[in-house]
């Protein structure tokens, strides 16, 4: 890690990454909060047409000075992807067109614009055909310490207007609407948006390339999205997701003589689908885990309140069941004998006593028949809460009985 910081081969690539990463993550979160995550795919593939008309221009002027090429390829990106920006506008503006729509047919014509482009470059221009592949997945492990100052400019520029810009942006961001009506310069915040993601994305297809540079700016906001719902914690995880994606992504690459771009995406990507499982509150896995605990916690609560019914247990073949007795059992609710405990009485009594009171609210507050009510109060019974037990004992005046003419049990 040590070379990564000072070898002058390996710290360009190492910070230049890291610096376009953060910048294109950030803007990331705004689109992915907008819901135009497909815009950067759009106008990534853009700038293939653009950039390899620049390099043919080039090569036709300049056919002896390759080392420059870059600059007509960045002036050819940055123009053609401002082009297509336009192009999406238009149609769904003028057109009418749904944005989805508009997006993937400008990124289908854009993108085989270029590559017929890059054809004819492949049969005129042969030895200039590399720096138009080079287009493609980026080519980070050529970057010199000049890149370090470009990324590094870019970053600090991105992440400078989005903390003086910050209020406004979060209006923006949740509420287009409500940011118009109270002043906030939403179309003026839109178009610097716009030209700072064309300006990341040209600058970064140095490094990750055309075809993944939207996985980069779009992978670390999905995955900071999962772990907050705080726009500022959003920023700093997806900044953070991004700079991690950039310095694995080139340790993996030198490491295991992977491509530097494809390595980086590929980490990013893996941050966001590890996000998308196992974040603590929005993961799959802890989502199934709290829906299956839930589900065990019903079925106990309908064991309690069977048991003391009806006095005894019909039937535990089932291996849920029995999981749910030896949970009961080992809580102090249920004795050896599968009868109930002094707690697990007290316990079922709640539960049928929530029960009876929402089938008691549901008639006497909403209008419904006694005979319709039974299945609603076998599911609120399970979530609702000691403050709602309180508020419905006061709301139905402390009732004695159900709909039914069944006793209610007294609170304990």
């Amino acid at each position: 890690m040590i070379a990564f910081l000072t070898d002058p081969v390996l710290r360009a690539p190492f910070w230049g990454c890291i610096f376009m990463c953060i910048a294109s993550s950030l803007i990331g979160v705004c689109l992915f909060l907008r819901k135009r995550s497909l815009l950067s795919e759009s106008m990534s593939h853009a700038t293939y047409p653009g950039a390899t008309l620049g390099v043919a221009l080039f090569a036709l002027v300049f056919p002896n000075s390759e080392e420059w090429a870059l600059v007509a390829i960045l002036g050819g990106a940055f123009i053609s992807s401002l082009l297509g920006l336009r192009w999406i506008d238009w149609l769904e503006q003028k057109g009418k067109v749904r944005a989805d729509a508009a997006l993937c047919f400008v990124l289908a014509v854009f993108f085989g614009a270029g590559l017929t482009i890059a054809s004819a470059i492949q049969t005129k221009w042969p030895v200039w055909h590399k720096q138009v592949q080079m287009l493609l997945f980026g080519q980070a492990a050529t970057m010199t310490d000049i890149h370090i100052w470009i990324y590094g400019s870019l970053a600090v520029v991105v992440a400078s207007f989005f903390i003086l810009a910050f209020r406004p942006l979060h209006s923006f961001l949740f509420d287009r609407h409500f940011a118009l009506s109270i002043g906030v310069p939403v179309h003026l915040l839109e178009r610097i948006l716009f030209w700072l993601l064309a300006l990341s994305l040209i600058v970064g297809i140095r490094s990750v390339g055309v075809v993944l540079m939207s996985g980069m700016v779009i992978a670390p906001a999905v995955a900071a999205r999962q772990y907050s719902n705080r726009l500022h914690t959003i920023f700093g995880l997806a900044a953070l997701f991004g700079a991690l994606s950039a310095g694995v992504g080139n340790y993996l690459s030198m490491s295991v003589n992977l491509p530097t771009g494809p390595a980086i995406v590929l980490v990013g990507t893996t941050f966001a689908f590890l996000s998308l499982l196992f974040a603590p509150k929005k993961g799959i896995v802890f989502r199934w885990m709290r829906i299956l605990a839930f589900r065990l916690k019903t079925v106990e609560e309908n064991v309690l309140k069977g048991i003391w019914r009806h006095g005894a247990l019909c039937d535990a073949s089932s291996l849920t069941l029995k999981l749910a007795l030896w949970r009961l059992q080992r809580a102090g609710w249920l004795d050896a004998h599968l009868r109930l405990t002094l707690d697990g009485s007290a316990k079922a009594a709640t539960i049928v006593r929530l029960h009876r009171l929402w089938e008691l609210y549901l008639t006497e507050r909403l209008g419904y028949k006694a005979e319709q009510v039974h299945q609603t109060a076998e599911e609120m019974e399970h979530i609702l809460t000691p403050e709602m037990e309180q508020r419905l004992t006061q709301m139905l005046k402390d009732p004695k009985q159900d709909p039914h003419q069944q006793p209610i049990p007294e609170k304990k």
